[in-house]
């Protein structure tokens, strides 16, 4: 008796901790997603910093890319240049799959089942995209940015510790 308890609670654990997020797109059902990575973007001034998400789906995956802006007629447009860390490159095309809400732009691009299996093997470096808008006083940086695979701004010479986030793992246990 005194055994089943401990391995009852230690079920329970890594239940909890193996929880998995997930991704909606305009109402769809929700699809298996990795955690929102916070990606380093140093030349967007607003910020300098982007959310990604990767999920899987029945025919390949899904990038969610969000960004804050001053406006909301700034959005993400265009398609964008996905950079993996073995140098391969995934261009997505923009298929106009936008949201807009709280002071926030989100842009969706589709991975086919071959590019899901190239993000499997190599993470993301960085992520390349245009910010469009209306241009009027203050209002939001647009242009071409990266959005680099950084978990801070800063580090010392001494800190030996791994500074991006291993999303290759994390994609591949979708």
């Amino acid at each position: 008796m005194t055994l089943k308890f401990p391995l009852f609670v230690l079920l329970f654990i890594s239940t909890l901790a193996s929880a998995q997020e997930t991704m909606t797109v305009n109402g769809s059902k929700p699809f298996p997603a990795t955690q929102e990575y916070t990606f380093i973007c140093e030349k967007y001034a607003y910020t300098g910093e982007t959310k990604v998400q990767v999920a899987k789906t029945e025919k390949g995956g899904i990038l969610k890319l969000s960004i804050a802006t001053a406006n909301e007629k700034s959005r993400i447009s265009g398609g964008v240049y996905v950079d993996l860390a073995n140098g391969d490159v995934i261009p997505c095309v923009d298929k106009n799959v936008k949201e807009s809400a709280d002071g926030k732009t989100t842009s969706y691009y589709y991975f086919t089942p071959a590019e899901m299996a190239k993000l499997k093997k190599a993470d993301i470096k960085g992520i390349r995209f245009i910010i469009v808008g209306g241009s009027n006083t203050f209002g939001n940086q647009t242009g071409y940015f990266t959005t680099v695979n950084k978990t801070a701004y800063f580090s010392t010479a001494f800190d030996t510790s791994k500074k991006s986030y291993d999303t290759a793992k994390e994609i591949s246990v979708l």
